[in-house]
């Protein structure tokens, strides 16, 4: 998967495209690769979600028009360059959350990291591999490591900070290999711990073990 860091990336719209966004008074979405779209949205990872109203005109200055920075507020960062239209969005990461929550793969912006996968085929998965003592902390890995998607985050080193999403591009993709891990560190575990092999397991034990073939 692709890190998409807010704190080091810029997101550049056509200026133009945005412009029209705009203007039409409708809800759009800026994704991160900056494309604009209006509803039904399909685009994954995106920084702004709404419509940007434009207030009445000043009367003492009529002709006077917004800049986008006015338009976007302080939550964002606006820079024109010619067609080109550069946002930086960090500050307004707790609103992007929401914007995000209910697309995204996974959610790992809680201090308790992440607890299931909106996938129900990869939730089932994740829920069989726990009786094994594999957490999600280890499978979220495998899939930013195997998997092709987007994580949508802030990340600093000094002092360490880090929140994000996770956006996979294929849940069967996922699904395989994410199977897959599990598989093999299961048959591993069952065949080097004893508290693992097969006549000692408890029945959810053994319900996890068949789940995954072993």
């Amino acid at each position: 998967m692709k890190k998409f860091n807010l704190f080091k990336e810029i997101i550049v719209v056509n200026k133009t495209n945005l412009l029209n966004a705009i203007n039409s008074n409708k809800p759009f979405t800026i994704d991160v690769g900056g494309k604009v779209e209006y509803e039904p949205f399909t685009n994954k990872a995106v920084i702004f979600k709404g419509t940007l109203e434009k207030e009445n005109a000043n009367p003492l200055n009529p002709n006077a028009s917004q800049s986008l920075d006015d338009l976007f507020g302080k939550y964002y960062k606006i820079v024109e360059d010619g067609e080109r239209i550069l946002i930086k969005a960090f500050s307004n990461w707790q609103a992007i959350i929401d914007f995000n929550k209910q697309n995204a793969s996974y959610d790992d912006t809680t201090a308790d990291g992440v607890a299931e996968f909106s996938n129900k085929d990869l939730e089932e998965i994740g829920w069989h591999a726990t009786e094994f003592n594999i957490n999600y902390r280890s499978l979220v890995e495998v899939l930013e490591e195997k998997c092709d998607g987007i994580m949508l985050c802030i990340e600093q080193e000094e002092p360490y900070q880090f929140s994000g999403l996770g956006f996979l591009s294929d849940n069967e993709q996922a699904k395989e290999i994410l199977y897959s891990y599990c598989q093999n560190a299961i048959k591993k575990l069952m065949a080097e711990d004893e508290d693992y092999a097969k006549e000692n397991l408890e029945d959810d034990e053994l319900e996890a073990a068949e789940f995954f073939g072993v």
